[in-house]
This record gives structure tokens, C-alpha cells and sequence, in this order.
């Protein structure tokens, strides 16, 4: 089948691509004009130039499509360059969702993410109004909640690799967050990190899996680690000790303002507030619905941050 892919030039998106592919599916990929490069096997897809804020571009990209994945979601906003959660995440979302209502695409996936919430972040927020927007919908639906992904960045962000980077190769201690004055539990929050690879075969898996219609799915790892662990996981994978330092969330937050526009605080206010909400879910039962054994996030399966620390000792 044809499948629009919105988003499909990013990190995820990539082997999105890769995967519909792999499955014998065409990839319709919406791509900015000069994008054309960041297409994995574009002799295999089809290309239409335009943006997410173009409703000619996005009516184009869903027509003669089968289904439609929307991929597409940032971590920071960019005010000043017009870059905003509530443009990307849910705007953009709805446009594409009466795009493909309109031109009779039923089939709709939507990448959301753990934690979504109607009062939390700016992020969960508008990522929960593409979800509610999506469920009012005729569309067929689905919608998938990972957690935190990891896999070969491929020259792209990614979560281990920016936590290799910005944290574990610092010649600083990592902080270890923890709420209140006390150090009581530091770096104890948990995720389930889950392979990008392991999510590219579930999602493009439920574009004929007429079972997962109507569902929303939770899509984590195969364990759920503390912040501690996942930094010393990095620090065995790229030969680095890792020393942590307990260091209170709320003090960080303040310096996030205080940083807020500019790039020289990896971490925003938000970020660690979601961080301390911890992010972990159980998506053992989809993995044994798709026949999957998960990728778990060891430092046998972060090789690619060798590379990145090879990176950082030229």
C-alpha cells in the first residue's frame, strides 16, 4: 500500500521509512524544499516538496495514499523561528487528519508519547489534543506512546546520543536529580527506553492489523532503568566512568529560565519536569503480539556511541 509519512526525514522517521519499505509498502514522504538528502532510499519513495503548514502540500501528500502515519514532533520549541509545539504537534496533527479524512484515507497512525496529559507540558499537552482530536475522528485509528527511543542516530538527535554528549563526556559529574533539598533517592526517576527499530516494526506492523484499530498503545523497553543507570549504561558503552552528584531538579529549573531562548542549557524546564515524572510503561503483550523480542538498552546495543566518543577524544 501507499502510506503518507509526515515526519519521515527525522530520526524515527528514517526507519519508518526504511521499515515500510522492508514490509512492501510505498513511503509518501512530505519533505521541505534542499530535504531531498535526508531520505533513506528516495529512488524508492515518493517526494512532494512543501511544509507542514501548507494545506496544498499536505492535501497532495495524503492523495492516493492508503493510510497515513504522522511522525512528526520536536523537543524544543523555537519561538522566534516559529517552531511551536501547538503548531507541530496539534495543528499540523489536525491538518493532515482532515486531509486524509477528506480525500478517504481511513487508516491513520499517530506517534504520540508516554506521559501525554490534558494539564501537563506544553509537549504532553498538545500531543494529547492531536490524541483527542484523532479519537473524534471517522478515521481508523491508532495511536502509539513510546517512551524514550534509542538506536543509531544516523547523523540525527537521539536520546543516548545526546546524553553521551552533553552529560556522560563532560568533565563534570552528572547530576542525579532529585526532588526537594534533600538527596533522597537522586537519579532514581525511570524510563523504559525502547529501539527505534522495535518501534518502526510495531508501528508499520499495525497498518494491516485490524486488532489494533481503535487502540492506543503504551510502547516501552523490556526494562524499566533509573536516570543513574541509564548515564553509567552510556559510560560502559563508551569506556567513560560515570560520577554522579546529586543536584536538586528545582535549581536546575531555575537556571533553565534564567537560560530560556538560548541553547546553552541542553535541558529545559520542562524536560526535567517530565524527567522526575519518571517514564516507563509495560508493552510486553505487544511485543508477543508482533513476535517480537525488544532490543533492551545495554552497552552492547549503544555501539554506535563509540563512534560519537571517538567524536569527542579528536
Amino acid at each position: 500500500m501507499k502510506v503518507a509519512l509526515f515526519g519521515g526525514t527525522g530520526f524515527v522517521g528514517s526507519y519508518l521509512t526504511d521499515e515500510l519499505l522492508r514490509q512492501g509498502h510505498t513511503p509518501r514522504l512530505l519533505i521541505r524544499s534542499g530535504s531531498e538528502s535526508k531520505v533513506r532510499q528516495p529512488e524508492q519513495c515518493e517526494l512532494i516538496t512543501g511544509s507542514i503548514d501548507e494545506p496544498d502540500a499536505v492535501s497532495r501528500t495524503v492523495q492516493e495514499a492508503d493510510a497515513v502515519i504522522y511522525n512528526i514532533g520536536i523537543l524544543k520549541e523555537y519561538p522566534k523561528r516559529n517552531i511551536s509545539f501547538e503548531a507541530l504537534h496539534f495543528d499540523g496533527a489536525k491538518r493532515v487528519m482532515d486531509a486524509a479524512e477528506q480525500a478517504g484515507v481511513s487508516r491513520f497512525i499517530l506517534m504520540s508519547a508516554n506521559g501525554v496529559k490534558a494539564d501537563g507540558t506544553p509537549y504532553q499537552k498538545t500531543k494529547y489534543m492531536a490524541e483527542q482530536y484523532l479519537e473524534t475522528s471517522a478515521l481508523d485509528w491508532t495511536i502509539f506512546r513510546p517512551s524514550v527511543l534509542f538506536g543509531d542516530p544516523r547523523g540525527r538527535m537521539e536520546f543516548a546520543t545526546q546524553l553521551f554528549r552533553d552529560i556522560v563526556a563532560m568533565p563534570m559529574p552528572a547530576p542525579l536529580f532529585h526532588d526537594g533539598l534533600l538527596p533522597m533517592g537522586a537519579g532514581s526517576a525511570q524510563m523504559s527506553p525502547v529501539h527505534v527499530l522495535d518501534v518502526a516494526r510495531i508501528l508499520v506492523g499495525s497498518l494491516v492489523r485490524e486488532a489494533d484499530i481503535g487502540r492506543i498503545h503504551e510502547l516501552g523497553g523490556p526494562d524499566a532503568l533509573s536516570w543513574k543507570q541509564i548515564l553509567e549504561t552510556i559510560g560502559q558503552a563508551t569506556g567513560k566512568r560515570v560520577f554522579g552528584l546529586p543536584t536538586p531538579a528545582w535549581a536546575i529549573k531555575v537556571v533553565a529560565d534564567l537560560l530560556a531562548g538560548t541553547d546553552i542549557l541542553p535541558v529545559t524546564r520542562d524536560q526535567i519536569t517530565m524527567l522526575m515524572e519518571g517514564n516507563t510503561c509495560d508493552a510486553s503483550d505487544l511485543f508477543r503480539a508482533n513476535g517480537i523480542e525488544p532490543v533492551p538498552f545495554n552497552a552492547a546495543n549503544l555501539h554506535y556511541l563509540r563512534q560519537a566518543n571517538a567524536g569527542q577524544s579528536a
